[in-house]
């Protein structure tokens, strides 16, 4: 019956509606409202294929879904920075890596968050929840960039993340090569963006030990194995070092990082939009009911922005009324 209603070929009753709602947690009016826009599958950038069934697929392109939802709702009132992402199709990750670096005015200097970069950029970035099992992925919808991180991740891992998306969306907007080659140019790319070969040679010394990586990572804001790898990648290490390191570093275990980066990059858009549409006394409650999408849901997708404003009893969750055409947008700043 399930396929059958997803597929038109029978209505359910209200009765149905409503016990489909009561299990899924979602409010009746969901499932009576228009098509959302789904990510294409075929335009998405997902990390390890080989291990991603087709449902988890399908859940992360759900929860595409209902971020781009927000991310209209949000389009509406607010005018958020126009994408400027270069696209570099069939370059060399490291020339394209340089050459956004350019474009956007960096240098060589390390990127302080890169979220925050990303948005400055145009870049839409959305989170994923913590129990999910992808890292992130990202694809273009029209002429705008989205990217969806992993928020359960170390913060040395979330920022490779980021700038391994940042590279998807530079190196394959329209296609390119896929599975494993694609993995490794964004791979490549993220390293190159994060880690300028030119500031590797200047302040890594040759033959450079565990101990001076460790202390050196916190320059670029990268893993201690992120950087192992840039700096044996550049030659200025050995391989037989290079897999030294690696196995001192197997010791910390995949979710521990010596010396680690303790506050996690989130949205500044999001942020400065819960923070408005406070101000004027915009439930949040009522940006759900607007939607028809849970607000423990739309959470998940903006970095907790939602529920942590709501501490303190400050949300009324009587404030149920949708929300008004607004009859301009409103400009937010990213600093």
């Amino acid at each position: 019956m399930l396929r059958k209603y997803e597929h038109a070929e029978s209505e359910p009753s209200s009765l149905t509606i409503q016990r489909m709602a009561d299990v899924l947690g979602f409010p009746a009016p969901f499932f009576y409202g228009d098509t959302l826009d789904e990510p294409v599958r075929e335009g998405v950038s997902f990390r390890s294929l080989s291990s991603l069934t087709e449902r988890k697929g399908d859940q992360a392109l759900a929860s595409g879904a209902l971020a781009l939802a927000l991310s209209d709702w949000i389009e509406a009132r607010f005018e958020l920075p126009t994408p400027d992402v270069p696209q570099y199709e069939g370059t060399n990750p490291e020339t394209a890596a340089a050459a956004v670096r350019e474009a956007w005015g960096l240098g060589e200097r390390p990127v302080t968050n890169v979220v925050h970069l990303l948005e400055a950029h145009g870049v839409r970035v959305f989170s994923l929840d913590e129990g999910s099992n992808l890292d992130g992925f990202s694809f273009w919808r029209g002429e705008k960039p989205f990217v969806f991180l992993n928020v359960g991740k170390t913060v040395e891992h979330s920022r490779m993340d980021a700038a391994h998306e940042l590279g998807h969306l530079v190196l394959h907007a329209h296609g390119g090569p896929g599975g494993r080659e694609a993995e490794r140019e964004a791979f490549a790319f993220g390293a190159a963006f994060l880690m300028p070969k030119g500031s590797i040679v200047a302040k890594v010394p040759q033959g450079a030990s565990l101990q001076t990586l460790i202390e050196s990572k916190s320059y670029w804001r990268v893993s201690a194995l992120a950087l192992a790898r840039r700096v044996y990648g550049v030659g200025l290490i050995s391989e037989w070092q290079y897999r030294s390191i690696c196995i001192a570093l197997s010791k910390y275990g995949k979710t521990n990082e010596p010396e680690p980066l303790r506050m996690p990059e989130t949205s500044q858009v999001l942020g400065k939009v819960v923070q408005a549409l406070r101000a004027e006394s915009v439930s949040q409650s009522s940006i759900a009911a607007d939607l028809c999408i849970p607000l423990d849901e739309l959470s998940k997708s903006v970095f907790g922005h939602m529920l942590r404003s709501m501490e303190g009893g400050a949300e009324s969750s009587a404030a149920m009324e949708p929300t008004p055409e607004p009859e301009h947008r409103r400009q937010l700043r990213i600093v």
